[in-house]
């Protein structure tokens, strides 16, 4: 009998903005394919969200604007989808995985009351160190990534100042932080959150690789903000940080595949235990 393929919901944030964050998703969901078929809904396009029972794992992208603001129809839809996942795995054996990056990562943060989202000084963007946390240092997400690692960030948002008791109550737990920037007085942004054994989140891109990034600062007008603000010296490093095999190139080929394969996992083992039963 031939093995039945997961079902995989791609959760797209990108409101109908060109961008590379979905081709960099579906083409690592393609290493996959051979275990998992997926489908694409388009929350704040269409007011779309998965039913949770009909898939096993989720991953939420990231995508423009605010994630203070929404239309008064999606992302009161889209919480509720938050919600019917958390209430699913508080309820049922067969768990359902979820992954939320930078916009839907902080979406989530201000519905489960996790910290202050605030609007940055000004934009995070380039390739950035991420210093894992003391429960980063052991989280399967990270899995073959060392301390720091290196990721895209692109932001002009941020979430802060966690919440202590709401994380005690969730059992949600920081795994990576911001880089220490002990020239400012800002606080270092949450860029990693457990939330529970099965959600996860991140507020940078681990999908992004060299192409999408190289395409992105092909934009002059993306070119001489970064040249105004940092210099050329910054500038020409980000470049050269692309293909470096250490940084982007290897979180685009571990952290999203670590998520992919522990769910993949845990499917596959609740599969056979309901068989044998």
């Amino acid at each position: 009998m031939a093995k039945s393929k997961i079902n995989l919901a791609i959760l797209d944030m990108y409101d109908g903005e060109p961008n590379q964050g979905m081709r960099c998703i579906q083409e690592i969901v393609g290493r996959f394919q051979k275990h998992i078929s997926f489908r694409v809904f388009d929350v704040r396009g269409k007011s779309e969200v998965p039913d949770v029972q009909d898939f096993d794992l989720f991953i939420s992208t990231g995508g423009p604007g605010s994630p203070l603001e929404g239309n008064g129809e999606w992302e009161l839809k889209y919480f509720d989808f938050l919600d019917q996942v958390w209430i699913w795995n508080q309820n049922h054996n067969q768990k359902k995985f979820l992954l939320l990056i930078c916009h839907s990562f902080q979406m989530a943060c201000k519905h489960f009351g996790l910290g202050d989202i605030t609007k940055r000084k000004s934009t995070s963007f380039g390739v950035m160190t991420i210093h894992k946390t003391e429960e980063g240092l052991l989280d399967p997400l990270f899995y073959n990534l060392d301390n720091p690692f290196w990721a895209v960030d692109s932001r002009d948002y941020q979430v802060i100042r966690p919440e202590k008791r709401k994380f005690k109550q969730l059992g949600a737990k920081i795994i990576a932080l911001e880089k220490i920037r002990n020239h400012v007085e800002y606080e270092r942004a949450l860029m990693g959150i457990r939330f529970s054994d099965e959600i996860v989140g991140t507020q940078f891109h681990p999908e992004a690789d060299a192409i999408s990034f190289l395409e992105h600062l092909k934009k002059p007008e993306v070119k001489e903000k970064i040249i105004a603000v940092k210099g050329k010296a910054k500038f020409r490093d980000m470049i050269e940080h692309l293909v470096d095999e250490d940084k982007i190139v290897r979180t685009n080929q571990v952290l999203i595949p670590n998520f992919l394969e522990r769910g993949i996992k845990a499917v596959n083992t609740y599969r056979k235990k309901k068989i044998l039963i």
